[in-house]
């Protein structure tokens, strides 16, 4: 007799019984797995929270531990009035502190080329004035400097069709064409060039190549450049400027370390009123002064300092999170409770956070009213202990000891964001302790997954096993039944 399922034989439910036996044979060893795979993934977790939040504070602490980026220079400027906006200006961090006084006298401009009026040679008062009847071509270029290029011109170009080849060049290097029309007979149409080049010397010349009458017209010179067509109506000039009454000069509105490592540009003139006093004022007008202020940038320091203090708390506040022990049996452990790995790096921020730094007056963070709070988190503190309030102190020492402050953090031996950065670096770095750890800890994951595949392949066997088995107490018990029948069957 062949029996397809369990029990079908003897009638007894062995299906449910091997399934049964299967699951309590699974429960605990998955349980453990469960169990174990939960914790590993909440270390991870755990690990990787802790490593951003330590990787955000080493940044914050790289700006305070560098030189460039807590002693930067910040210019401010004092206009006339609030309308103006005559200067502004950049200094770099080794910029002396001082105050300026600046006028701008005159703006860098480009030259300016018109061509003559209709009655004296030039085109009547139509943009579709023919250039001339021969081919050839106009060179465009700026003294002897590199800035160069050149229109090649047809039989029967007309103005606007010059001025849409000059104005699309590829090579233009800042050449405007444009046409005006006077309107008169006598004005007629005038082409007039614009260049964006800026500097005394620095006039367009427009060379006739090939020494086309016609082309004399909208031309300065011919092709040696010895002969003289147009002549600029407004020369290239440069930008002047007075500081603290020195004449000075920029071939563009951009002075570069006219004051030393500072950089200022001239946006417009200053308000200026005539005056007869040629003596004094040679050019006739007295210039009010705008005043450029080089200090120390106190408030991108004190944003600096504040983003510090947040930084801070919020490793100890995800510390605090991560290695709680929960005070329930319904409020559940942190992720990496009571680990005393985590607990030693909280030890050691604080231990470098409330270190003195010889090297600067301030002594401490104290000194720049940061201070503990009973939860082991950084203030600024509201206490006066008859220095002032946290905040007073902070601004005292920004105002009148900047570079103490400076030292306090970035001082290359003792600076507090010099130790920080170091300090954090052998743990979130790629061979750090955390990193090791985190990596470590997906191992173990895998580990696990292994584990489930072989625990999974051993309980096939059972389940076989137990099939196999009772399989044949279900073919025994069958063929007891059958007997049974036989025999009752034959005596009745």
């Amino acid at each position: 007799m062949t029996i397809q399922s369990l029990g079908v034989g003897s009638g007894l439910a062995l299906d449910d019984l091997v399934t049964q036996l299967l699951e309590a044979e699974r429960k605990p060893k998955q349980d453990r797995l469960d169990a174990r795979e939960e914790q590993i993934e909440a270390e991870i977790s755990g690990l990787g929270q802790l490593k951003n939040r330590l990787t955000d504070f080493q940044e914050a602490v790289d700006d305070l531990r560098s030189d460039n980026g807590i002693n930067k220079r910040e210019p401010t400027i004092s206009n006339p009035s609030e309308d103006d906006d005559i200067l502004s200006a950049e200094a770099s961090n080794s910029a002396l502190e001082g105050d300026y006084a600046i006028a701008v006298k005159q703006l860098a401009s480009g030259s300016r080329i018109e061509t003559a009026d209709a009655i004296d040679g030039g085109f009547s008062d139509s943009s579709d004035s023919v250039l001339g009847t021969g081919s050839g071509s106009l060179t465009f270029k700026i003294g002897n400097t590199s800035d160069t290029f050149t229109i090649n011109v047809t039989a029967g170009m007309t103005l606007a069709e010059l001025r849409e080849a000059i104005n699309g060049a590829d090579d233009n290097f800042g050449v405007n064409a444009n046409i005006i029309s006077t309107g008169t007979t006598d004005g007629g149409a005038k082409l007039v060039f614009t260049s964006d080049i800026t500097g005394s010397g620095n006039d367009l010349t427009i060379v006739n190549d090939n020494n086309l009458a016609d082309l004399d017209r909208v031309a300065t010179t011919d092709s040696t450049e010895t002969a003289t067509y147009l002549s600029p109506i407004v020369s290239a000039q440069n930008a002047i400027a007075e500081v603290d009454g020195i004449e000075v000069q920029s071939a563009s509105n951009e002075f570069e370390n006219t004051i030393q490592n500072v950089s200022f540009t001239a946006n417009e003139l200053s308000p200026a009123t005539a005056t007869t006093d040629l003596a004094t004022y040679p050019d006739g007008f007295i210039y009010q002064t705008s005043t450029l202020t080089i200090g120390f940038d106190k408030t991108g320091l004190e944003e600096k300092i504040n983003k510090f203090v947040t930084d801070y708390n919020s490793i100890i506040s995800e510390i605090q999170t991560l290695t709680r022990y929960g005070e329930s049996d319904l409020e559940e452990d942190g992720a990496l409770a009571g680990d005393s790995l985590v607990r030693g790096i909280q030890s050691g921020l604080a231990s470098l956070v409330g270190g003195g730094v010889s090297g600067s007056s301030l002594g401490s963070l104290f000194g720049i009213g940061i201070e503990f709070d009973e939860d082991g988190k950084l203030e600024i503190g509201s206490t006066d202990f008859g220095l002032g309030t946290g905040q007073d102190r902070l601004e005292d020492a920004l105002d009148d000891s900047f570079d103490d402050v400076a030292t306090l953090f970035s001082d290359e031996n003792e600076g507090i964001a010099t130790k920080l950065y170091d300090y954090i670096e052998q743990f979130v770095s790629f061979s750090g302790i955390l990193s090791t750890r985190e990596r470590a800890a997906r191992d173990d994951k895998d580990q696990v997954f292994d584990d489930r595949e072989q625990f999974e392949l051993r309980m096939l066997n059972v389940e076989q096993t137990l099939r196999d088995r009772y399989l044949n107490l279900d073919q025994t018990v069958a063929r007891l039944n059958q007997t049974g029948q036989a025999l009752l069957a034959s005596l009745g």
